[in-house]
């Protein structure tokens, strides 16, 4: 038999997976409390929508992470306090976040969240794990594409210099 081999549930974590993990865990922790105050600031209802799917997103993965650190006697980080409602007429012009600003936010943490879940695939023994970011990285592309469209449809995306001046054969 092979090294490592057999269900891989029952293969220990080597320490840069479960760094890694944590990771992974603690920031969406954090971007799950974000986007909850996202939405107390956002006007636009398919932006809000995004938020509303992130939020489902970073939940459904972070139970399926928590379980896996319990499993293995790792202590989870801490999580931020739930976001209080507001109406966006509360909070004042000045100290408002703006869609475009929120939606930037949103394709930020999408583009980190992919290289974390390649990063964890690349180093992973454990195939469960690895299949698990996949899935995850899956999830996290096709977000990254709705939001892509999202930001082209209402002029929100904002381009480096485009290199337009192509040269021509002769």
């Amino acid at each position: 038999m092979g090294i490592l081999s057999g269900d891989p549930k029952k293969q220990p974590l080597h320490y840069g997976e479960i760094s890694n993990i944590w990771a992974y865990l603690f920031t969406a922790k954090g971007n799950y409390a974000a986007y909850q105050t996202f939405l107390n600031h956002c006007g636009d209802q398919d932006l809000k929508k995004q938020l509303e799917d992130g939020i489902s997103l970073i939940k459904q993965e972070s139970e399926r992470i928590e379980e896996i650190l319990k499993i293995n006697g790792i202590a989870l980080p801490p999580s931020p306090p739930e976001r209080s409602y507001a109406t966006l007429e509360d909070i004042p012009v000045g100290a408002r976040f703006n869609d475009a600003e929120i939606s930037a936010a949103i394709s930020g943490n999408i583009a980190k969240s992919l290289v974390a879940c390649s990063t964890i695939i690349g180093q992973c023994t454990r195939e469960d794990i690895a299949m698990l970011f996949g899935q995850f990285h899956m999830n996290q592309a096709q977000a990254g594409a709705k939001i892509l469209r999202l930001n082209k449809e209402k002029g929100w995306l904002v381009t480096p210099p485009l290199h337009t001046n192509i040269p021509t054969k002769n």
